[in-house]
């Protein structure tokens, strides 16, 4: 790796754990970090099994198909995602740097890539393709997972955004087999 490389890392890894120290110091005020406690607890899953029941009560068997889907592209992000974490070893925020301001529980060890983030994009968007009308709903929901994890001292920015990708790649990739694109 060259030098010039090397210092573009380095000031980008800078820039976001500078931002993962900022952000987490807004745990501090008790509605912010009890709020986002509270969506990241949601974003555990309750929140997709909630909707993926809710659409086949209402739909009925019209409803198999997207929550076929949603379960397919949840299954596929939970391997890839703890392939990757398994595989980088990042450590979470909190563990490196004392100045993070720690406000949850993480499910595993590793910080790279937000499995939370990645579900909540990749659900989101299979469930908005087939029911539009949630995104009243989903799209704020989606974006305050998102916003959990480094709220609460769990990830760094990079991890939520690569989680966010990955969780959009799954989404679009899974369009191929279910819809026959």
């Amino acid at each position: 790796m060259s030098n010039r490389m090397r210092f573009y890392l380095n000031q980008m890894h800078a820039l976001d754990s500078a931002m993962c120290v900022t952000v987490s110091r807004t745990n501090q005020y008790r509605l912010i970090r009890d709020w986002f406690r509270f969506i990241s607890r949601l974003g555990d899953g309750m929140f997709w099994y909630c909707i993926m029941l809710l659409i086949l009560v209402t739909q009925q068997s019209d409803g198999i198909k997207p929550v076929l889907h949603m379960m397919a592209v949840g299954l596929i992000g939970t391997l890839i995602y703890k392939w990757l974490k398994t595989k980088t070893h990042r450590p979470r925020p909190y563990q490196v740097r004392q100045d993070v301001w720690v406000a949850g529980k993480p499910l595993d060890h590793f910080s790279f890539p937000s499995g939370h983030t990645l579900h909540a994009v990749a659900f989101g968007l299979v469930a908005l393709f087939y029911y539009p009308v949630l995104a009243v709903i989903l799209i704020p929901f989606i974006a305050m997972v998102a916003m959990s994890r480094v709220i609460l001292g769990l990830h760094y920015p990079s991890d939520v955004l690569a989680g966010a990708a990955l969780g959009y790649s799954i989404a679009q990739l899974s369009f191929i087999p279910f819809l026959g694109l």
